[in-house]
């Protein structure tokens, strides 16, 4: 019994260091140290993006021009590069198998007229006898029938004449407008058949330069003030207006097919040079370049960290325009505008900065 009677006097004197433990402590805080980053100062700018596409120069049209009528080229009387009229005898076929086909075809329609001219009275004669009651009906139309057939086979006979004589001039081939040739692909004493090419006529008047565009390209496309320039002569600049534009794209190449008018080209111009496209500017805006790295996306769109000058954080929404090898071009800021440059990612809006290195947005 007296080793019980010591316990309450032990919790007497344990208990208040037991509570003294459960009251709050005042602990003194410490504010974290501010993180140095390096920031871009914002300089602004005017959009001066250039687009330029490469194109060949050609004519507007080219046909490919060959004989009406078959046979062996006995005469070519042009040459690559040549200016020719319309009407000109550009070649001409031996002119003996053509001249052969009219003399047969002569003699088929004096066979055939002459056939005609026998049914003819025949059916004539048939016609009397018939009123007069010494032949039959059916006699008599038997024979009027072969008059008209006769007939016919005349006139037949006389297309195929008009046919004849028509190739036998058709043997000479000849330019149907003013341009220049461009290509020979058949020579003298080759055979040709009906339709055959023979030669690439470019049609006189203002070359054009056909080009291909990328979608991007396309709303500016009929814009006013393209212009293009010669890789042979790239300091003459010459100017050019919008004629076709391809309604749907290349399946291949994803581009779209476009021909412009060089409406005053100088005489060095020819066909099958290569040239460059250049389109006009889009409407100026003020950018500015920053690097790649400053650039953060916090599920609503690209945005950049704005450092304050009590080294707070801001985020600005910012939109991109371009995206090159190590930088970005955005709008959206102001002039003289702190932005965190490198470490972007990592930064959070509780966070304190402290700005350690400022350089130019244009570095």
């Amino acid at each position: 019994m007296p080793a019980l009677s010591r316990f309450p006097r032990l919790f007497a004197v344990i208990l208040p260091v037991l509570l003294g433990g459960c009251l709050e402590r005042t602990v003194a805080s410490v504010d974290p140290l501010p993180r140095p980053v390096q920031v871009v100062s914002v300089a602004l700018t005017t959009d001066a993006e250039t687009r330029a596409y490469s194109g060949v120069i050609a004519p507007r049209r080219a046909p490919v021009l060959g004989f009406r009528a078959g046979g062996r080229i006995a005469e070519r009387l042009v040459d690559i590069g040549a200016h020719v009229k319309a009407g000109d005898v550009l070649a001409r076929l031996d002119p003996k198998d053509l001249a052969l086909a009219v003399g047969g075809a002569e003699a088929d329609l004096a066979a055939a007229r002459a056939q005609a001219a026998q049914a003819l009275a025949d059916a004539r004669r048939s016609a009397e006898l018939r009123r007069e009651g010494w032949t039959a009906a059916a006699a008599d139309d038997a024979k009027q029938a072969a008059a008209r057939t006769a007939e016919e086979r005349a006139a037949a006979a006389a297309a195929a004449l008009a046919l004849a004589q028509r190739r036998l001039s058709d043997g000479e081939l000849r330019a149907p407008q003013d341009g220049v040739i461009t290509a020979m692909l058949r020579d003298r004493g080759s055979v040709v058949g009906e339709g055959d090419p023979v030669f690439e006529l470019a049609e006189a008047g203002p070359p054009e330069i056909a080009v291909q565009l990328p979608e991007q390209a396309l709303p500016d496309a009929d814009r006013p003030g393209a212009s293009v320039t010669l890789w042979a002569r790239p300091g003459v600049g010459m100017a050019a207006t919008l004629r076709e534009l391809a309604p749907s794209a290349d399946p291949r190449l994803r581009t779209y097919a476009a021909r412009y008018v060089l409406e005053d080209a100088p005489a060095f111009v020819a066909f099958g040079m290569s040239a460059t496209l250049h389109l006009p500017a889009r409407e100026t805006d003020r950018i500015v370049m920053l690097p790649a790295a400053a650039l953060i996306d916090r599920g609503d769109g690209p945005s950049v960290w704005l450092v304050a000058p009590d080294g707070t954080l801001k985020v600005q929404a910012v939109t991109l325009r371009r995206m090159e090898q190590d930088r970005v071009v955005v709008i959206g800021l102001a002039e003289g505008a702190m932005v965190v440059a490198l470490g972007a990612q990592k930064l959070d809006p509780g966070a304190r900065v402290r700005i350690t290195d400022t350089r130019p947005a244009t570095e």
